[in-house]
């Protein structure tokens, strides 16, 4: 898995990092049962702290993508094909989203580019498919 952090960006690392694991699950990337690299490896990889890839972590263990165990590590418990959603999971989204939404408004932004943009990269997922990808 190859991840690409701003280091001098205005979003933390931990987020940053958090984001990029939840893309690579979004498009394919990552499966259900794959492992993310250890803790302490990907802080080498990428040259961060290792508390920042353990936020990171448990951020995606709270949000209920990834499983953390001792013996394991880091492994993915969910990506588009596992099914509906918790209950619960799109109101938290769409809470995130009207945020998002707003700060285009707010920026003046036109609201059908907006709607463009949103759907090229929804467009961009595997997940309206019915048939997992193949990495």
């Amino acid at each position: 898995m190859i991840l690409t952090l701003e280091v001098d960006g205005d979003v933390p690392l931990y987020q940053q990092l958090r984001d990029r694991v939840v893309e690579a699950i979004a498009d394919g990337r990552l499966h259900v049962g794959d492992s993310l690299p250890a803790t302490r490896q990907l802080a080498a990889d990428l040259g961060i702290n290792m508390h920042t890839v353990n936020k990171a972590y448990d951020l995606l263990r709270r949000e209920g993508l990834i499983r953390l165990a001792r013996r394991t590590g880091a492994v993915v418990i969910r990506d588009a094909f596992t099914g509906p959603p918790p209950a619960g999971v799109a109101d938290e989204w769409e809470e995130r989203v009207r945020t998002l939404l707003a700060e285009a408004v707010a920026k003046g932004l036109d609201p059908s580019d907006v709607t463009r943009r949103v759907q090229r990269i929804l467009d961009g997922f595997p997940a309206g498919s019915s048939v997992r990808p193949t990495t």
